[in-house]
């Protein structure tokens, strides 16, 4: 679409971010060093900030390494390299130009080897910007001899600073190197670990405490323990003096029965009930009313119903499954958003508990116990039978013995005797009932506590399994940044094809990468955000304006998609505007004249997700240079304020060039 002017633009809605999925922040120490570190590893972390794309910290780092005397040549050819990344030279400020000429006078002290060498190419290189083409062969020959290393560095980090008819020359071996690194180390395979959160520890539902019921049972057993075993002397004591043979095997009688009767009915009362499921059955649906599902415990109960689905035994429909495994899923799902309901816990933290869960239940049903738990362990018949046959035998000894004890006695001997009987069968069942209560509170205190450890060693292998997964899988700092360099360097290539320009065409170009459509982002400790979806944007400044290239990338598999192409001259730029808000991000405004305002969303706020050690500002600076944002904001500034007057200043040939003695 374009205006009256010749200026193109699109609509604000493409600019939009639709929001965040999800995003991670890897508690990695890569990036940080402790206050009394030597230079040298001060200079280690500057290098690896550099290759991972954060060339604002590894300035910092190496510029400290070089102030307490570790000043070599791979120093300060890495010092350089920081200094001239993600920049052109208009970009360095008047000390900084100062501190490199005053660099690239030392490069003659240094004794020979393949850093000095390096080094010399890098100035030989910038003195070369304003130089033309058909003298810059020695240069390049330089730098093609140099080791893929250095070469490859020199490269990737002077992008933005050469440019004209030297970077034409260097294009190839560019364009060589992206299709190389592109796809390479398993690319596609291994981009979704980056954005996967630290999985949180494995928890189980710990064994309720004892109840109040047991508790009060086991303080009141004595008691009655000690009234039966008075009443039952008694009894037996009055059998012994009216018969001492019939009480000698009515006592004998009485203590077998009693013997089986106590196991029998362990077995058989000594443990809790349970609702009788028949296995196979379809399990009936809840009659509580449902759990609140707000928030956390929403997101966890739309998990389980997920990965039930997709992970459903041979001969289920998704359908059929979910419906025959509700009240278990129901289950799983509350007893998981009671385990993990803290402020700072999100549910993908826990997706691999709630898999784990969904492919237990899977082989569970294949053996056949995906029920067990809800069944009612049945007693078996002849242990019912031996239980009230014991019983019965028992009250019939102890009938017999209070017959033996009253036949024939004096006053009051038979009253004592139906005292004692009375006093043994209340205390007796009341001692029985309360044994009963304690040994069914232990065997089920002891059975949620084997469940309990079983559920637990099995979540934490589960655990350990998927963390040494991702630690495998997840590519490091150093690829991420290859990667998304190689898709900008593509990208720039086609855009340079389908507008039929040559870098000699080019004044200068800039690219900011931004947040994309639903995306989900990551990032370890002290680095940038990265993210699996990007809105790539190409600004080519040429002599008769500025062309604007946009398009959607997929990060892990660098496709792209939804491109779109402007074109306005230096005059339509009316104005560059940036927006700050802690909570929501920076937006970047561009206004065209006679056209409208559009926004991009540079950067999401982060402030919620940094670590205590971390500052905000840091972080954030950190971002938006990683982005291009710094760079692109300058130029597009300075061409809304000074529209083609801004060419003159940055015309390759007003350049002051580095010249490097000896």
């Amino acid at each position: 679409m374009s205006d009256s002017n010749g200026a193109a633009y699109n609509s604000a809605a493409y600019d939009s971010t639709v929001g965040i999925q999800a995003e991670t922040v890897h508690n990695s120490n890569v990036y940080f060093v402790h206050p009394d570190a030597s230079p040298q590893e001060k200079f280690r972390v500057g290098v690896r900030l550099l290759e991972d794309g954060i060339p604002s910290r590894a300035r910092e780092m190496i510029t400290d390494a070089i102030a307490h005397g570790y000043a070599t040549a791979e120093v300060r050819f890495h010092w350089v390299l920081a200094m001239l990344s993600a920049r052109t030279y208009h970009d360095l400020s008047a000390d900084e130009v100062q501190r490199l000429h005053y660099v690239s006078g030392l490069v003659r002290t240094y004794a020979e080897d393949e850093w000095k060498e390096a080094l010399r190419v890098t100035f030989d290189l910038m003195a070369a910007l304003s130089t033309a083409n058909g003298e810059t062969g020695p240069v390049l020959k330089q730098l093609r001899d140099l080791p893929s290393g250095q070469h490859n560095a020199i490269l990737r980090h002077l992008d933005l600073m050469l440019t004209g008819g030297l970077k034409d020359d260097l294009w190839a071996e560019t364009l060589e190197w992206a299709r190389a690194e592109r796809f390479s180390n398993d690319r596609a395979q291994r981009v979704w670990a980056y954005f996967e959160p630290t999985p949180i520890g494995a928890r189980a539902a710990l064994p309720r405490p004892r109840t109040s019921a047991a508790s009060a049972a086991r303080t009141a057993l004595p008691v009655r323990v000690v009234l039966f075993v008075v009443s039952s002397v008694a009894l037996a004591a009055l059998a012994w003096i009216a018969n001492p043979t019939e009480a000698i095997i009515e006592s004998l009688v009485a203590l077998g029965a009693g013997r089986i009767a106590a196991r029998c009915s362990l077995r058989w009362w000594g443990q809790e009930s349970r609702p009788d499921i028949p296995g196979g059955a379809d399990v009936p649906q809840p009659h509580s009313p449902a759990p609140a599902r707000e928030g956390f415990t929403r997101s966890v109960h739309s998990k389980f119903d997920h990965y039930f689905s997709v992970r459903t035994p041979y001969g289920f429909t998704p359908d059929a499954w979910l419906a025959h495994t509700t009240e278990i899923r129901r289950d799983l799902a509350t007893e998981i958003a009671d385990l993990y309901r803290e402020s700072r816990v999100d549910v993908d933290q826990v997706t691999w508990l709630i898999r784990h869960l969904a492919e237990e239940a899977r082989n569970r049903h294949n053996n056949g116990t995906l029920f067990d738990k809800h069944r009612q362990v049945r007693t078996p018949a002849r242990t019912k039978a031996l239980t009230v046959v014991a019983l019965a035998v028992l009250g019939a000894a102890a009938l017999s013995g209070f017959g033996t004890a009253v036949a024939g006695a004096a006053q009051p001997r038979p009253l004592w005797a139906v005292l004692a009987l009375l006093g043994a069968a209340w205390s007796g069942h009341a001692a029985a009932h309360l044994w009963l209560e304690v040994r069914r509170e232990r065997h089920r205190v002891a059975q949620e506590t084997r469940k309990y450890q079983d559920e637990l060693a099995a979540r934490q292998n589960a655990h350990q399994r998927w963390k040494d997964l991702l630690d495998v899988t997840r590519p490091s700092e150093l690829e991420m940044e290859t990667w998304l360099t190689c898709d900008r360097t593509s990208f720039v290539d086609e855009a340079l094809r389908h507008h039929r320009l040559t870098w000699r065409d080019l004044i200068t170009h800039t690219i900011l990468v931004s947040p994309g459509p639903s995306y989900r982002r990551g990032r370890v400790r002290g680095g940038p955000w990265r993210y699996s979806n990007y809105v790539i944007r190409l600004f080519l400044f040429t002599r008769d304006g500025i062309r604007e290239i946009s398009s959607e990338l997929k990060f892990s598999d660098a496709t792209r998609k939804n491109e779109q192409r402007s074109n306005y001259r230096f005059d339509a730029l009316s104005s560059v505007q940036v927006t700050e808000n802690v909570d929501v991000g920076y937006d970047l405004e561009l206004v065209l004249t006679n056209g409208p305002a559009r926004t991009i969303r540079v950067k999401d706020a982060d402030a919620h997700q940094l670590a205590p050690d971390e500052s905000a500002q840091e972080i954030s600076a950190i971002s938006l240079s990683a982005a291009g944002f710094t760079h692109t904001f300058r130029l597009l500034e300075g061409i809304a304020a000074d529209g083609k007057a801004w060419l003159e200043r940055h015309d390759p040939d007003n350049l002051t060039p580095f010249q490097v003695v000896g």
